[in-house]
């Protein structure tokens, strides 16, 4: 697609509590304290995963979880070891960029940023300057996120910004509102970081937690930011007349969406291999063996997906067979397996707020919702209305309370159930929504013989 000739700016665009490596806040869970790790970009050097792992190892209970945002978390941090993992990731490049509760990691990219050479842009130059353009700004939550594309017409996932090539070295900035993503500007990608910079500026003295949330007038206020960051509104905007930054000189490889699908892709002439944890967690062993892949592979990094996984990027000529096998037994390999339908947060006991254990519960509900995977739906299974996981919508949401699962469907973790049933009703319920779908199933009116008296309206 072709820039326009004008820049257009659309008038009718509609104290974080956690754990930081170099600050030792602690997040009290269910199995001591959560150390989050956020990797520049999404990406860990060989010696920065062996050193997460480590640290997982050493100073927590040996489990991490990987979050959709391309995040790691160590599990089990008790107060005696915070600080001492705290110096160890510091010292791998690896600690806190804010002390005031800020995003420590602000953009969020696909995992072959800068080698996929369907990417008009340098995508990771461009998340790094926007990165260096937003740090010193105050107030900023510590969720906000924005999202930076490089292909043209590929679906991104929720952001608060998202910044989408639109062809070479032009792009479009949107942001978040109520029903949709709007857009309030377009520019250069030189240009963009000024631009990104004054919307999430203007968005922190509004004191929201989400774009999303802002109000009509808020999102005026975000609009005139913009305009006084890009200056005239009806200069010429030609790429042809336009600076931009440099095009992505790697790859071979090929991807049609943000977050790749497990597998082995050997489209091109470098191999991708990728592997997803089910339900975004893996121990500390599992990260080592993905490592250990790496260097089979002649991979020089660890990238993590927004799927909750690892992609890596193999040395050309170099078969990868084996080493997908070698991971098979801790992470999902295959891409229709049913467990990547399925988000699941900790639940109990790993959890404080939780009262079911969601792991093993999904882990028994992704078999039976096998079918229903297969039709692209999808299911969440969330220890507590905060819906960590997957703070969205989905197809099928069991939300704990009590021991027990409130049931929404098409409805997010906050939502109101229809009805609560404990797991073993659920499952049964589900195997006969194969047939009769989840409404007729999951219907609040219907109580099977071993709801246990249950099936009744929350």
């Amino acid at each position: 697609m072709s820039a326009p000739p004008h820049r257009r700016m659309l008038p009718d665009a509609p104290s974080r509590r956690g754990w930081c490596p170099s600050l030792a806040r602690p997040m009290p869970t269910g199995d001591g304290l959560l150390a989050r790790v956020h990797p520049p970009l999404g990406m860990l050097s060989l010696e920065q995963a062996r050193v997460v792992a480590r640290g997982a190892r050493h100073f927590g209970n040996g489990h991490l979880d990987l979050t959709a945002r391309a995040n790691l978390q160590i599990r089990g941090v008790s107060e005696a070891s915070s600080a001492p993992l705290a110096g160890l990731l510091t010292e791998a490049g690896l600690g806190d960029r804010r002390a005031d509760g800020g995003p420590q990691r602000l953009t969020l990219t696909q995992p072959r940023a800068g080698q996929d050479p369907t990417e008009v842009i340098d995508v990771p130059a461009l998340a790094r300057a926007i990165e260096a353009a937003a740090l010193d700004i105050p107030g900023l939550p510590a969720k906000t996120l924005v999202v930076v594309e490089g292909r043209p017409d590929v679906t991104a996932p929720e952001a608060d910004c998202l910044v989408t090539a639109r062809d070479a070295g032009f792009v479009d900035v949107a942001i978040a509102a109520a029903d949709r993503m709007h857009t309030v500007t377009d520019c250069t990608a030189t240009e963009a970081p000024a631009v990104v910079s004054a919307l999430l500026a203007a968005f922190a003295r509004t004191g929201r937690r989400r774009m999303r949330d802002l109000s009509e007038a808020e999102r005026a206020a975000l609009l005139d930011s913009v305009a006084a960051a890009v200056g005239h509104q009806d200069r010429q905007t030609g790429p042809a007349t336009r600076s931009a930054l440099p095009l992505c000189a790697g790859g071979g490889t090929r991807d049609v969406s943000f977050a790749p699908a497990t597998g082995r892709d050997e489209s091109g002439s470098v191999q991708m291999l990728t592997v997803d944890a089910p339900f975004g967690r893996c121990t500390a062993a599992a990260l080592d063996r993905v490592v250990s892949a790496a260097e089979a592979i002649g991979a020089d990094a660890i990238r993590l997906s927004p799927t909750r996984g690892f992609v890596l990027l193999a040395s050309a000529g170099v078969p990868a067979v084996a080493a997908l096998a070698d991971l098979a037994t801790d992470f999902i390999v295959a891409p229709d397996d049913p467990r990547r339908s399925v988000d699941a947060c900790t639940g109990a006991p790993g959890c404080a707020s939780g009262s079911t254990a969601t792991l093993l519960d999904a882990e028994r509900l992704a078999q039976d919702f096998r079918p229903l995977a297969a039709q692209g739906l999808a299911a969440h299974v969330s220890g507590c209305a905060k819906g960590c996981a997957r703070p969205g919508p989905a197809d099928l949401t069991l939300i704990g309370s009590q021991g027990r699962y409130g049931i929404v469907l098409g409805g997010a973790p906050g939502d109101e159930p229809a009805i609560h049933l404990p797991i073993e009703a659920v499952l049964d319920r589900l195997g006969r929504a194969k047939t009769g779908g989840l409404a007729a199933a999951f219907a609040p009116n219907m109580a099977w013989p071993d709801d246990g008296g249950d099936g009744r309206p929350a």
